[in-house]
This record gives C-alpha cells, sequence and structure tokens, in this order.
C-alpha cells in the first residue's frame, strides 16, 4: 500500500509459517480503514518467507536477525509512516471491523493516547471465558496491571508519539515485555477500552511466549527497571514495590525448593527492598 498511511499495522513474526497467513488475512480484510501492513519476520527459518512473498506489494516485510519479539515490533515502529500503530500477534487474529471501531474512538477522542478492544479467547480450538482476574478495566488501569498484565498487544491502538513519551519495548526482555510498556504507559496515562470483541486471542500452541516457564522473574525485572526511575508517584511507587517484594518472595521459595540457593538469596534480598521502597512511598 503505497504512500502515507493513517494506520500503521505491525506483525512480528518468528517461525509461525502455520499461523501467519491466517493473521495476515484478517488485516487484508479490515473494512473501511486506510492503513499500512508491516510483517517483521524476525529470523524465521521456516516457509515463512514464501508464505509472505505470496501477498507481494500488498505488505511491507521487514526481515532481520533473530531478536525477539521487542526487537521485532520496534523495527516496524520505526518503519511505520502512520500516525497510529496498531499490533496484531501472527497467532490471533482481527475481526474485519476492528481497526474502523478504533480508528473511530480516535477521532472522537483527541485527547485519547491508546485504547485496547475486548476479545474472544480460543485455546486448541475451544472457545473459553477469561477468568474474573483477566477482565479488562478502563481508564487509569496502573494498580490492578501490577499483578498481570492486563492489556493485549494485539487489542491495542496507538497514538504514535506516545513512544516519544514513554519509549518502546525493551529489548532485553525476552519475554513480558508488553507488561513492561504498559506499566509505563498506564502509570501516567488512561488506557481506554472499547467494550467490544474484535479480536481472536489463540492459545494452547507450544511456542506462545506465555508458557515459558519462570515468568515472574522478568515482571520482576520489569518492576525493579520502574522503581529504579522517575515516572512513578508516591502512591504508585508504594504499590509496585509491594508487588515487587511479594513476586519476589515466591520467585525465591521457588528457587530454594529446586535447591537454587544462591538465586533464591538474590530475590530474598530484592524482596528486602521492595519492602523498604513501599515503605518510603507511603
Amino acid at each position: 500500500m503505497p504512500g502515507f498511511a493513517k494506520i500503521s499495522v505491525i506483525i512480528p513474526t518468528f517461525n509461525r509459517e502455520w499461523a501467519l497467513a491466517g493473521a495476515v488475512d484478517s488485516v487484508l480484510a479490515q473494512n473501511g480503514s486506510d492503513f499500512e501492513l508491516i510483517v517483521v519476520d524476525d529470523g524465521s527459518t521456516d516457509r515463512t518467507e514464501a508464505v509472505l512473498a505470496a501477498y507481494g506489494g500488498r505488505i511491507r516485510v521487514l526481515r532481520q536477525s533473530n531478536g525477539g519479539v521487542s526487537a521485532a515490533r520496534n523495527a516496524g515502529i520505526a518503519a511505520a509512516r502512520g500516525c497510529l500503530i496498531a499490533f496484531l500477534d501472527s497467532d490471533d487474529r482481527w475481526l474485519p471491523e476492528k481497526l474502523a471501531v478504533q480508528k473511530a474512538f480516535f477521532d472522537a477522542r483527541p485527547e485519547a493516547l491508546i485504547c485496547q478492544t475486548e476479545e474472544i479467547w480460543v485455546r486448541n480450538g475451544v472457545r473459553v471465558n477469561p477468568r474474573r482476574r483477566h477482565r479488562k478495566p478502563s481508564g487509569d488501569i496502573f494498580l490492578p496491571s501490577l499483578e498481570l498484565c492486563l492489556v493485549s498487544p494485539s487489542a491495542v491502538m496507538m497514538r504514535r508519539n506516545l513512544f516519544d513519551q514513554v519509549g518502546l519495548f525493551d529489548e532485553t526482555l525476552p519475554a513480558c515485555e508488553d507488561y513492561d510498556l504498559w506499566l509505563r504507559v498506564s502509570c501516567r496515562f488512561p488506557v481506554h477500552l472499547i467494550d467490544q470483541p474484535l479480536i481472536v486471542k489463540q492459545g494452547g500452541h507450544a511456542d506462545q511466549l506465555s508458557r515459558m516457564p519462570g515468568l515472574d522473574r522478568f515482571r520482576i525485572q520489569s518492576l525493579h527497571n520502574l522503581l529504579e526511575g522517575d515516572l512513578l508517584n508516591p502512591g504508585q511507587r508504594a504499590a509496585a514495590a509491594a508487588t515487587l517484594g511479594t513476586k519476589c518472595r515466591i520467585y525465591a521459595a521457588g528457587c530454594r525448593k529446586r535447591g537454587r540457593v544462591e538465586e533464591a538469596e538474590y530475590y530474598e534480598d530484592l524482596a528486602q527492598g521492595g519492602q523498604r521502597s513501599a515503605a518510603d512511598g507511603l
């Protein structure tokens, strides 16, 4: 799609030939929106290149050595020409009106910087209902987001200039990179929810990052980084420090159970620091 696009859609992918065409097709089937589609091939070694070649000039393809999902998304952001950015994971799908609904939201709310939609969950081909703890709030979502990620990359649309204020995805995090970014966003800005399911999240497959063991160590790293910075107000700092302490103690207990004593001691010390930070923030 040559020329300027109002919306830049970014799909990062790595060895997802079995799912990628479905994701791309769901973007190309969008109704009534001016958009460009950028697919970032993060060093795939399967038939991803052939899958993408079949689309010709309808999509832009970037290829890079494998650097992880954050590096892939960041490369797409750097190449994007739109003033609105939307992401789609290569194993997810959009319903046809997804982009149009979110663009209309931004047209009506010029002060808004980010919004997401509701979603349909499918696991191993069967529709499932999210648990109560996964229900998405709207507006000031920072405090509930400390415990777990409540923003889905595939559901988000954001103004490009938001990245100028909060930074990009952290490429040092192999997972929970979205948790990290949404905390940096939500501690300063409302994250609006469009209460309409416009994406299909497909789970249950072996290569999901959310199935990686020990994910809390990456959330701990994110919280530690956040507390080292100056983005948080005193109440947010106390809540983040308390969450850090809790996660560190739980993770340390798991390390001790598995005989990783030195690692356990590191996280126990970090938990103590979290307790002191929480007290200082009150």
